[in-house]
């Protein structure tokens, strides 16, 4: 008996791949062909935007495109985006669409002399004044990260009870050891410089070791602790803010952090950032000094119970034994899910972070 012959596989579907522990769902930000053109293997047939990162989606084999969901449609990982046709017939018609058309030369005819005539006079225009409407309101369609960033920052005020606690650090040791060992620094460590994140990293992942709740987040009727400090340290780009994550930042040297902090802001600007680059942050760093923010109340991210928000450096006199000295200053803000952290262990982290920010010598110390 002769064997069935096996039917080829005709089309396939393009799903949502995995968008990482911490996104739900994307948004479909644009197409980059048109239904009914040909797509190869491995070219990138869309972009998807998720509050975090835009991904582009490749084609896995060679077809033609049918079927595409809708800009802006929202998607969740798994879900259905396009179908990719794979039959002869459907890629030889779509092949002839895409062969150039060949133009055949007119016959020249001779040109005619060109007759000057004088337009009549004209009544002056007046100027069109605009509506109401149209001269005070200018709407603009939000973008699909934008869309994405409200939901997501929506949800978490209605699920986290968010308390922030403030206090001020001297940074004056930190400037001072910044200013003695910066140029040995960039010589040993191959031009990286020494800037304030990796003090407030490390002194972050101390600070986790010794409150471990800070590391923690609920989940249903659970809290679920983290065994590492995971790092997400906020970085502005064109189409928004992203959050690269430091992994295991409690094993990193000063270099080590500002190497990778260095890496994800060009990594950002020039969107090449990638899920592993964004995804299993247990807490978060975000500096709003570097534009001038002096105090700020930063916000929580999905599973995570704290955010440390940085602030401008400005002189400001304060009391030191008896006497008014002027000192470089920097408000803190610590916000947390008072859902799982009470008062008095919120505070004593922020302390913890003080103390060794204030004292960078306990840093290499581990005191």
């Amino acid at each position: 008996m002769a064997k069935q012959a096996k039917k080829e596989v005709q089309e396939i579907e393009i799903s949502v791949p995995p968008l990482g522990e911490t996104v739900e769902s994307a948004l479909i930000a644009r197409w980059l062909f048109k239904e009914g053109e040909i797509v190869e293997e491995g070219e990138a047939i869309l972009e998807l935007e998720t509050d975090k990162i835009s991904l582009e989606v490749p084609a896995p084999v060679r077809g033609v495109l049918r079927s595409p969901l809708p800009v802006s449609a929202e998607v969740k990982s798994g879900d259905f985006l396009a179908k990719l046709d794979l039959s002869a017939k459907e890629l030889a018609q779509a092949k002839l669409k895409e062969a150039p058309l060949v133009e055949v030369p007119a016959q020249k005819m001779p040109v005619q002399p060109e007759i000057k005539r004088q337009a009549p006079p004209s009544a002056p225009m007046k100027e069109k004044v605009p509506e109401q409407s149209e001269a005070d309101e200018k709407r603009l369609k939000l973008s699909p990260l934008r869309l994405a960033v409200a939901r997501n920052l929506k949800e978490i005020q209605n699920h986290a009870a968010v308390l922030t606690t403030f206090t001020e650090v001297d940074m004056s040791e930190v400037m001072a050891l910044r200013k003695r060992y910066q140029k040995e620094f960039i010589e040993a460590h191959e031009g990286i410089k020494l800037g304030f994140m990796s003090f407030f990293a490390t002194a972050v992942a101390r600070a986790l070791n010794r409150f471990p709740v800070m590391n923690a987040y609920i989940e249903g009727d659970e809290t679920v602790y983290r065994r590492h400090a995971n790092l997400g340290v906020a970085v502005t780009t064109d189409k928004g803010l992203v959050v690269p994550v430091i992994k295991a930042a409690e094993a990193l040297g000063f270099a080590e952090i500002e190497k990778k902090v260095a890496d994800f802001a060009v990594k950002a600007r020039e969107s090449r950032l990638v899920r592993e680059d964004l995804s299993g942050a247990s807490f978060t760093l975000s500096n709003g000094g570097i534009f001038g923010s002096l105090l700020s109340t930063p916000l929580l991210s999905p599973k995570q119970s704290g955010v440390l928000g940085l602030h401008a450096i400005k002189e400001r006199p304060v009391a030191l034994e008896g006497q008014v000295v002027i000192r470089p200053m920097m408000y803190v803000a610590l916000s947390y899910d008072h859902r799982l952290v009470d008062g008095k262990e919120g505070v004593s982290f922020l302390r913890t972070v003080k103390e060794l920010v204030e004292d960078p010598a306990r840093l290499l110390l581990d005191i």
